[in-house]
């Protein structure tokens, strides 16, 4: 039997090489975009400031998945971080559906990264990927990167990810001051973070290749929670204290990066993930957290 082929850029990163690592051990043939020279003969070296990449490294592919980005947590968000994080969005994007577009055989399907940030602050509101767009520097650089991956020739989905639950990412940090003794609650608390399990992340990923969805999916868990409910329930995982709080002033010094990473709120449901029959391995919060700390 031929295996499947999948191109991954960001394989390195938190969820890129969970994905790999995934995709590998289920028979898929993977195929990792690289920045410098290769030094194993399944990584291929692209260059996306000049839009260097080989149509044929795409050619044919199952799937063509594009978790590259710079990293969002780098703050304060100065005008040459915001300029960053926006430039290599585009360049990634736009070399990978370049490549798509000329390659021999286009590729089956394009999963492109997205983010939650999309909705915006939105309060209690909601939302679905039926919802319009928000307000925010994270709402304008998502609505750019889709706008950019739209233009590949075949099946696109955007990956509106979320807070993902696993033994690193954004999670870790908490992790650390939560053992400490530190748990704390963030702002009001109030405030809803979508949430996925860093396992339901990669399943859903692999859902979505073998899908008909195109679009928009959030990625994220089925029932929505707050910050308070996750910090709690980190706290609890670790048999520690949840005694603190981190005033909303105190993450305000941080600035629109802080607001929006910390503060915003986004109650969000997988509508679309949910009708396509995915199910969930860690369906709550306090599930997918009790997991994360033993990933």
């Amino acid at each position: 039997m031929v295996s499947r082929h999948a191109v991954v850029a960001g394989a390195s990163g938190f969820i890129g090489a969970a994905l790999v690592k995934t995709l590998r051990r289920d028979g898929w043939r993977v195929t990792t975009l690289v920045r410098r020279e290769p030094t194993a003969t399944d990584e291929v070296m692209w260059n996306p400031a000049s839009g260097e990449l080989d149509p044929a490294v795409v050619s044919g592919a199952d799937a063509v998945i594009n978790l590259a980005g710079s990293s969002i947590s780098r703050m304060p968000w100065t005008k040459a971080i915001k300029a960053d994080l926006m430039e290599s969005r585009r360049t990634t994007t736009t070399t990978i559906v370049t490549a798509i577009n000329a390659a021999k055989v286009t590729p089956k399907v394009f999963l492109s990264a997205s983010a939650i940030g999309f909705y915006g602050h939105r309060g209690d509101e909601e939302l679905t990927e039926k919802s319009k767009r928000g307000d925010g520097f994270l709402a304008d650089v998502c609505v750019a990167w889709e706008k950019w991956a739209s233009k590949a020739t075949c099946r696109t989905v955007y990956l509106r990810t979320g807070l993902v639950l696993g033994g690193g990412g954004a999670l870790a940090p908490l992790k650390l001051a939560t053992l400490f003794g530190a748990g704390a609650r963030v702002g009001s608390g109030r405030q809803w973070w979508p949430w996925i399990s860093l396992r339901d992340e990669v399943r859903a990923i692999v859902h979505l290749i073998d899908s008909t969805v195109s679009g928009p999916v959030n990625l994220v868990g089925p029932k929505p929670a707050t910050a308070t409910t996750i910090t709690r329930a980190l706290a609890t995982a670790l048999l520690r204290p949840h005694l603190f709080v981190i005033p909303t002033f105190a993450v305000k010094i941080l600035g629109e990066a802080g607001f929006e990473l910390l503060l915003s709120s986004h109650r969000l449901t997988p509508e679309v993930l949910l009708a396509d029959g995915f199910r969930f391995t860690h369906p709550t919060a306090s599930n997918a957290v009790r997991w994360a700390i033993t990933d």
